[in-house]
Order: structure tokens, then C-alpha cells, then sequence
């Protein structure tokens, strides 16, 4: 087991989208009381590099000015935050898995997809997320990039997309704490479908969907007590409804302070590691995603 280190680290690539991802992570450290700690990793020295020793050289004093400038900047901004920084030599995705497995969770950015909110999940982002269980969190470009006088990071809400057929121990207490630590509503959304062997005519009798529509808000009200019992501060807003689970927690999550889904932990290195729901939110959802794993 990882021993944790009480901070919130951020991937630094001198990107608008990391400097995004910097100032979310710097006031989520706030928030949680813990250091933030900024890490730039790159492969200066490979075998396979033909460049010059000096171009190394370049973009290492390159990288350390980035973190240098990256924290003096969220130091002015929060005086009562302590920053750390670093710099390494190798992989981007192996380093920032490791920094990962060690924090309390890593922060990366994320581009918008052109003309429509988004975002664009790299290979590096991708790698990040398969190699590690910590929690990953992703932010656009956008208002996270700058700072919150009315201090909205902590006053939007949270949204969290669970499925009452399946365990979701860890995205809830993820999402609980997170909601407790910042005294939000906590919106928890559970969409269901009609099951396929009830054939066509079943998606045109409304006795059908009432009824299913009945049990599917008392799964989530059964999966969702102990937790009511643990937070008794938090405000939860349950929703089971029917639809693409994908597309109600983009929507829900429009103007939320952070969207939190989950990826099922894998051990075999065949097969997707990220879930078809959990895809199609990075990729569309306009707020932070939080990326849970779980059992």
C-alpha cells in the first residue's frame, strides 16, 4: 500500500492547460490544509536522442524556471500555501504515476475539444490513470484558471455518477469527504435503461418505467443511507432516471464545482482500464472530473 504524504500534486508542461490545473490543485491544497507540490517531468537524456548535450541542458534550466515562475506566482496569489516543486529526468507518464501514488491526488490539464467544452485526454493523461489508483483529477482551461474572490471552487456543488448494481465504496467516500470538506450540496446521479430482454413495446407502457423508475430511486436510497448516516452534514440530491448515463452526468455537472465517475481496477494489462461512461464524461463534461478507482 502507498504510504500518503498529505499534498495535492499537479503535472507542470509550461501548457495553459497545466497552469489551469495548477491553480485548481493550489486551491484544493487550501482547502484540504496540505501542501501542493508541482512536478515537471521529461525525458532529457534518452539513448535515442541525437540532440546535442546542451539541449538537455536547455530544457532542464527551461523546466526549472517553469516550476520556479509556476510557484512563485500560486505563492503570491495564496501567502499561506506551501509549495514545493520538481524536476525530473524520465517518463512523464511513469514519473506523474509515482508522484500520483504518493499524494493525496494529482491534478492534470486538459484540452477543450475546438469548438465544443471539453476535454482532450492525452496519451500521458491516459497512461496516468491506468497506472495508478490514486485519485486523478482533470481541468480545462477556463474560470479554474483563475483566482475565485467569491470562492466558488468551495461553493458549487459536487456531482457524483454511481450505478446501484455494482460496488461504489470508494467514489462515495471520495465524494462524501469532498462534499463534507467544502459544505456543498453533493448531487448523486444513478441512470438506468430498460433491461434488453424486455423487448421494444416495454419502452412505450408508462406502468413499466413507473415501476422501474420506483426501484431504481430505492437502490440508490439503500446504497446512499449509511452514507446520509457517516455525513449527516451534507446536503445530497439523489436522482435515478432514465437515459444515457454519460450525458445526464455532463448535463447535471455543467455548472458544478467538480464531476466525480469511477474506473473499475483492472490487473490484466489487456482490455480498456477506462469505462465507456467514464470516456465519454472526460471528453465532454465543461467542469474538473475527479477519476475514481474502485473495485
Amino acid at each position: 500500500m502507498a504510504i500518503m504524504n498529505g499534498l495535492v500534486a499537479v503535472g507542470l508542461d509550461g501548457s495553459a492547460e497545466s497552469a489551469a490545473a495548477a491553480h485548481w490543485a493550489a486551491r484544493e491544497a487550501l482547502l484540504r490544509e496540505v501542501p501542493l507540490h508541482l512536478v515537471h517531468a521529461e525525458e532529457w537524456a534518452s539513448p535515442l536522442d541525437l540532440t546535442p548535450v546542451t539541449s538537455a541542458d536547455m530544457r532542464s534550466r527551461w523546466a526549472e524556471a517553469l516550476l520556479r515562475d509556476a510557484a512563485d506566482e500560486l505563492r503570491d496569489r495564496h501567502p499561506e500555501l506551501s509549495v514545493s516543486t520538481r524536476s525530473l529526468d524520465d517518463r512523464p507518464a511513469k514519473t506523474l504515476a509515482a508522484v500520483a501514488a504518493t499524494a493525496d491526488m494529482l491534478v492534470l490539464g486538459s484540452r477543450g475539444l475546438g469548438t465544443l467544452a471539453g476535454f482532450v485526454l492525452g496519451s500521458v493523461g491516459m497512461a496516468v490513470i491506468h497506472s495508478t489508483e490514486r485519485p486523478i483529477v482533470l481541468v480545462r482551461v477556463g474560470e479554474d484558471a483563475i483566482a475565485h474572490p467569491q470562492d466558488r471552487h468551495r461553493d458549487r456543488e459536487l456531482v457524483v455518477g454511481v450505478d446501484t448494481r455494482q460496488p461504489c465504496e470508494a467514489l462515495l467516500a471520495f465524494a462524501f469527504e469532498e462534499a463534507s470538506r467544502r459544505s456543498c450540496t453533493l448531487r448523486v446521479q444513478h441512470s438506468w435503461t430498460l433491461p434488453p430482454l424486455m423487448g421494444y413495446g416495454a419502452a412505450y407502457d408508462p406502468r413499466i418505467h413507473a415501476q422501474l423508475d420506483i426501484s431504481a430511486k430505492a437502490g440508490l436510497d439503500e446504497m446512499l443511507e449509511p452514507w446520509r448516516e457517516k455525513y449527516p452534514g451534507v446536503h445530497v440530491a439523489a436522482r435515478a432516471t432514465a437515459g444515457h448515463a454519460a450525458w445526464q452526468l455532463v448535463e447535471s455537472g455543467s455548472e458544478a464545482g467538480l464531476i466525480i465517475v469511477g474506473r473499475r481496477i483492472r490487473r490484466s494489462s489487456v482490455g480498456a482500464h477506462i469505462g465507456p461512461i467514464t470516456h465519454a464524461v472526460l471528453h465532454h463534461a465543461r467542469a474538473p472530473v475527479a477519476v475514481i478507482a474502485h473495485q
